[in-house]
């Protein structure tokens, strides 16, 4: 049973997601808001699920494990944070959807996985929007032709674009991340390649994703505002 405290920053949590989205003119329906569970533990989660979360986002693959073998698959699981290529097979154990494809290779490692398995995996393609050296993710000018080898991927279907904004005091300062993965989305769009659908735009965190949501996320990934603080 979820505590007071959980269910009440979830509340705000939609209320700020409607105003942001009803300033943007969009419905607060096309937003699916995935829960970051990085460090936190499985009481917590079991209460956000009980409050009605149904998508959950992880960053390493051996934390995940540990959690999905408690929660199973009552909820989508979405693998957020850098997947290195050795772990693939053991991610695809678990996760739905793998929001960080990074590289080719990657993309390679998944789809070789997948078609052993038999099945199709859910990817967005992350972009570096920022250009700093620190973050992962296709740089702008290559992604057109990044999707273009990756369409060609046995056993992937790509739903969309991830990026992680800024770490910015202002929200604001993000903005134009979001804008550029929303022009690439659309640039993407216009190649009419059979396997990559641009339906997602995965961006937005506990500290910008109204901004993110404005300017046209259909997915969230927040941790804090939902769980607190982490230790």
């Amino acid at each position: 049973m979820a505590t007071l405290e959980l269910r009440s920053r979830l509340d705000r949590l939609l209320e700020r997601v409607a105003a942001a989205a009803a300033r943007a003119g969009r419905d607060a329906s096309e937003i699916t808001i995935v829960a970051v569970v990085k460090t936190v533990p499985v009481r917590l989660i079991e209460e956000a699920i009980d409050a009605g979360i149904t998508h959950v986002g992880e960053n390493r693959v051996q934390e995940a494990f540990q959690k999905f073998a408690e929660i199973g698959p009552r909820v989508t699981w979405h693998m957020v944070g850098h997947l290195q290529r050795n772990k693939v097979n053991r991610a695809l154990e678990i996760f739905n959807v793998i929001q960080s494809v990074d590289s080719l290779r990657l993309a390679g490692a998944i789809s070789e996985r997948a078609v052993t398995t038999r099945r199709v995996v859910d990817v967005l393609l992350e972009v570096n929007t920022s250009g700093e050296e620190t973050k992962y993710g296709f740089a702008p000018d290559e992604l057109c032709e990044a999707a273009e080898e990756i369409d060609r991927l046995e056993g992937l279907r790509t739903r969309g674009l991830m990026t992680v904004g800024p770490f910015v005091a202002d929200p604001e300062e993000a903005r134009h991340s979001f804008v550029l993965l929303r022009n690439l989305r659309d640039r993407v769009s216009t190649l009419g390649l059979a396997n990559v659908e641009m339906r997602e735009l995965s961006m937005g965190m506990t500290n910008d994703f109204e901004v993110a949501v404005e300017e046209g996320a259909t997915m969230i990934r927040v941790g804090t505002a939902i769980f607190g603080e982490r230790q």
